[in-house]
């Protein structure tokens, strides 16, 4: 792990602002390092691949189709006048960021602002839409609110009920905290608190297609599927790298709610300001980094770049 050991000077030496590196080898801590004490964080969009996992879950039960309609799931919260377009939205839309809204909605500042109080489903119903659904990319944690939203309709169980259950519980996860919505959904997209180490067992999880210590936990087919490339994420405010770095992670494209990474087959669940989990399955490998609330994320990325293309 010399890589990794050659990160954990580079971020003393240039001073940057990181919690903790763990890389994970067989399901086993093969690497660790950590500048603040080990506690569970915000996670932030890194949820968004827990997600998903919940998702493929339920996919797999039979209790849940990627052509499952949002407007089919909430007939009572379509606008009494109607808006059109959003009756062709569907899961598969949603988790690929494509649902046709066409801009970044219920985001951090706009949830703290009280947008779309009391009821983000109706709000969302409400919204015009900018692009047919499953045309364009644009990166919202509302598609992703209401992909959660979806699958607790179609499951009829609260999401952190049914991803504890299925997910959490078995891989040794303890009951998070989690953010909810004014009516007491979790967020789909964002607000889960992890330890470091128990964030990058979901991409041990994926590396295994889909196997927890000899536990199938969802199905290879889904793992596949999820960890795919979907669309294309090439818009003109991410291809901009004005450095001239050739890794730039956001240009690779997106699965079912995980960006595809710059190295061999590779993707990640990433969250803000640097709560990352790669996976890098030619290495047989997971990198995951915990990074504070502050502090410019882009010299760690491009560190960590670095680092990963060494390994």
């Amino acid at each position: 792990m010399q890589a990794l050991q050659d990160f954990v000077r580079r971020v003393d030496a240039e001073g940057l602002r990181v919690e903790g590196v763990v890389a994970l080898r067989e399901g086993r801590v093969a690497f660790e390092h950590r500048w603040t004490p080990d506690q569970d964080r915000n996670i932030y969009s890194h949820t968004k691949s827990f997600l998903a996992t919940a998702v493929g879950v339920a996919l797999d039960d039979g209790r849940l189709s990627l052509d499952d309609g949002l407007a089919d799931a909430f007939p009572e919260k379509v606008p009494a006048a109607g808006n059109p377009g959003v009756e062709r939205i569907r899961l598969r839309h949603l988790l690929t960021m494509s649902s046709g809204f066409g801009r970044p909605l219920l985001m951090l500042d706009d949830r703290r602002a009280g947008v779309g109080f009391p009821d983000y489903v109706s709000h969302m119903l409400a919204q015009p839409l900018a692009d047919e659904p499953g045309s364009r990319f644009e990166y919202s944690t509302a598609d992703s609110i209401l992909a959660g939203r979806l699958l607790e309709r179609k499951v009829g169980t609260n999401l952190l009920e049914h991803l504890y259950a299925r997910v959490l519980r078995p891989m040794g996860i303890p009951y998070p905290i989690w953010e909810c919505c004014p009516q007491g959904h979790p967020i789909g997209g964002g607000g889960m608190f992890l330890h470091l180490k128990d964030m990058a067992k979901l991409g041990q999880l994926y590396l295994d297609e889909g196997i927890w210590e000899g536990r199938r936990i969802v199905s290879a087919d889904w793992v596949r599927d999820a960890t795919s490339f979907h669309i294309e994420t090439r818009h003109p405010e991410t291809l901009a790298d004005p450095e001239g770095h050739p890794g730039n992670p956001w240009n690779r494209g997106y699965g079912y709610q995980f960006w595809l990474s710059p190295y061999p087959r590779s993707y990640r669940a990433d969250g803000a300001f640097g709560q990352i989990t790669t996976v890098l399955p030619e290495k047989g490998l997971v990198v995951g980094i915990q990074c504070p609330e502050s502090g410019d994320f882009g010299p760690v990325q491009r560190a960590l770049h670095e680092a990963l293309e060494r390994l």
